[in-house]
């Protein structure tokens, strides 16, 4: 029984589940924003703020942390270069999900997820 368990299970197993996790973080990160379930990008939102938050403090471990977690690396290297000066004022909060028309054919939720 997963009572009270607040992990979001995404309909998969768990490594099917970071898989996909990852893999939406890092095209969010690539793109700026993407198109998904609203599901999955509640989900995703935690893990692309967790990853901004380290690019800001920059340090080498945080950087090796991102490295093991974004599937490309000089998208690792942009978003470290970049994020200081871009979120410096901001603290948390750096996506935004906004919800849109339902999905034809299994009329799912759908949703933008964007980084701010």
């Amino acid at each position: 029984m997963r009572h009270r368990c607040r992990v979001p299970q995404l309909g998969r197993p768990a490594d099917q589940r970071k898989a996909l996790l990852r893999a939406l973080t890092t095209e969010l990160i690539r793109h700026g924003q993407i198109t998904t379930t609203l599901t999955r990008a509640k989900a995703v939102r935690s893990q692309a703020d967790k990853m901004i938050t380290l690019a800001k403090d920059g340090s080498l471990a945080a950087r090796r942390q991102a490295m093991g977690y974004i599937y490309d690396k000089q998208l690792v290297h942009r978003l470290f270069d970049q994020a200081q000066e871009r979120y410096s004022n901001r603290n948390g909060g750096y996506t935004r999900v906004v919800r849109t028309l339902r999905r034809r054919g299994d009329n799912a939720e759908m949703a933008i997820i964007e980084l701010v």
